[in-house]
């Protein structure tokens, strides 16, 4: 059927809302050829192929002047449908995506589209791969952010990054110590004023030069000539010295004992010199890009890779923003994840695996904005309406626990209490409230929008006017411009001292934006000694900061998060990743399982 469907497609589309079906419809070759964009000769050729195919019935005209009949033979849908099947049968998911958007589509039918193509995600084999080739699909419900080291700040994008890039050490967590990677050691001077680094012979980088210390100086030097919003981190840096091809060093201004964190975050993830990221991400990771648009991120499996060479061959992960409410979302166990179309035993086992994030979903007001949100008696009583308890036994869901930091062991310190209603009022009267109206923007996930409806009945309960402000992701000028208060969630890394200082002084973080810089200047002042102490001396300064914003009502803490995978027994190599992702290098599927 194949290209018969596609010009059967573009016929009806064009001339069948007029008419209905198996009723003759008069038309001309000429005016064929302008639908078809083709020659009069290739028209009659593809209407000989719809005839013999059983899709239209063809009436030539006889004598000049007379206007030939088509007859459309069957409905549109029924046609859209076979081939929307066929294109993913094949695996030819942008093709059949691009089909749900050049036509007419009733939601009906869309429903039962996007159900086969959300039988496509998950794990396959590759569709007439005699060598086993095993694909995972993943698909979003958002458009894509931009994929560059320098300047990503969402947890998707970071986490899909250190599969395509390396860094020069990597941090170990749970065992509090830092490990090999594109540096196979390194040393400190008694001072830490000075890091030399000894970089692996032969890495490669997936477009097949050797990597060397002159990428490692280089890739440095491009967060500082993009201006990247984490350059803060390495502004000690005053002098980096190649001492071969395969040993570096870097010269501080002061101590920094914080200094191998910044090495192991994404940021300083090692770039070729001779290629522009940008344009064409290549790493030193275990999987290369082989494809990149706004649809979709294809991954392959690098099997040059210096490390173990990942078992699946293939990630694509399909951005489909547009599809949103129809395709369940497989974002390997980050949010409200489903992976049941994975191959299933044959008895139907799975297992759910609990992720409890490190972080929490809270609300920012938008200090840059002028309103009411700026009298303590109105955050005051925000408090008492976003209540941590409240939230949790009327909402539930994966709100496991009540927060007053984005770190939970720092929470479970706290006594949570349930103020009345009525105290909010009191403290809006007092202020001398008049019904002024309140903004607040959050994103259209089913979580935040069930907590924007939640706050917004119990703000009505007391005379407090709370407009909610749907949007599909933050659009910064948008936001600063209309709302007073956003909802936010942060998750943060495994390492979670890199997590939170990044939070404070990452320039593409909400925070930078909606304070004052009168707010930003006390946060800078607190945080000032943090590169220069122990870890559990950063950990107090940290908790400082996180005072600042709690006690001055800047942040509304809410609940800490529990992300939620289920899995079919099939699937193995289940090790975490950054941000409570699975580490798709380890992730295989085993066939056959009993």
């Amino acid at each position: 059927m194949d290209t018969s469907s596609t010009h059967y497609l573009c016929l009806a589309a064009a001339l069948a809302p007029a008419y209905s079906l198996q009723q003759p419809i008069p038309v001309t070759i000429e005016q064929l050829t302008g639908i078809l964009c083709c020659t009069p000769r290739n028209v009659k050729f593809i209407l000989r192929k719809l005839e013999e195919q059983q899709l239209i019935a063809w009436i030539p005209g006889r004598g000049r002047g007379n206007r030939s009949q088509m007859t459309f033979l069957r409905h549109i849908d029924e046609v859209l449908e076979e081939r929307f099947q066929e294109l993913v049968s094949k695996g030819r998911i942008k093709p059949a995506i691009e089909l749900i958007g050049q036509y007419q589509v009733n939601e009906p039918l869309k429903e039962r589209l996007l159900a086969v193509l959300d039988k496509q995600m998950g794990f396959w084999s590759e569709p007439g791969s005699t060598s086993g080739q095993e694909v995972l699909r993943i698909s979003r419900n958002r458009a894509m952010e931009k994929l560059d080291p320098a300047t990503v700040y969402t947890a998707f994008e970071t986490y899909l990054l250190g599969h395509i890039c390396s860094t020069l050490i990597t941090y170990d967590a749970q065992n509090e110590i830092f490990l090999p990677g594109l540096a196979h050691t390194w040393e400190a001077n008694e001072s830490s004023t000075s890091y030399l680094f000894y970089l692996r012979k032969g890495v490669r980088f997936h477009h097949g030069r050797m990597m060397t210390s002159r990428d490692v100086k280089e890739t440095l030097q491009r967060l500082i000539r993009l201006k990247s919003p984490a350059i803060c981190h390495f502004e000690d840096i005053i002098h980096v010295e190649l001492e071969g091809d395969y040993v570096i060093r870097f010269d501080l201004v002061q101590p920094n004992f914080f200094f191998l964190h910044l090495f192991s975050s994404i940021y300083m993830s090692i770039v070729p010199y001779d290629m522009d990221f940008a344009a064409n991400p290549v790493g030193t990771g275990p999987y290369q890009v082989v494809d990149l648009s706004q649809d979709v991120l294809v991954l392959s499996a690098y099997d040059l890779y210096y490390g173990i060479r990942p078992l699946l061959d293939r990630v694509e992960i399909w951005y489909l923003p547009h599809l949103a409410s129809g395709v369940r979302q497989y974002q390997l166990t980050h949010a409200s994840t489903s992976l049941n179309s994975l191959p299933a035993a044959e008895d139907g086992r799975s297992h759910n695996i609990d992720y409890p994030a490190v972080g929490c979903r809270y609300i920012l007001f938008n200090f840059r904005k002028e309103g009411i949100h700026h009298h303590p008696a109105l955050r005051q009583a925000m408090r008492i309406l976003y209540n941590q308890l409240a939230l949790i036994r009327e909402l539930g869901g994966n709100r496991i626990m009540p927060a007053d930091s984005f770190l939970p062991w720092q929470s479970s310190k706290r006594e949570f209490e349930e103020p009345l209603l009525e105290e909010a009022r009191a403290l809006l009267e007092a202020d001398g409230y008049k019904g002024e109206a309140v903004k607040l923007a959050y994103r259209t996930h089913q979580e935040e929008r069930d907590e924007a409806f939640w706050l917004q009945e119990r703000c009505r309960k007391i005379g407090l006017l709370l407009e909610l402000c749907p949007v599909s992701e933050y659009d910064l000028p948008d936001l600063i411009n209309q709302a007073d208060l956003v909802i936010c969630e942060e998750v943060l890394e495994d390492d979670w001292q890199w997590g939170m200082i990044n939070y404070f002084r990452n320039e593409s973080n909400y925070l930078h934006h909606l304070l004052l810089d009168s707010q930003k200047s006390e946060l800078t002042e607190v945080l000032k000694p943090f590169a220069r102490l122990a870890a559990g001396e950063r950990a107090e300064v940290l908790e400082l900061a996180e005072g600042k914003l709690r006690d001055n009502g800047w942040v509304l803490y809410g609940c800490h998060m529990n992300k939620k995978a289920q899995l079919s027994q099939n699937l193995f190599g289940l090790e975490p990743g950054s941000f409570g992702f699975l580490d798709i290098s380890k992730l295989w599927v085993k066939s056959g399982f009993e």
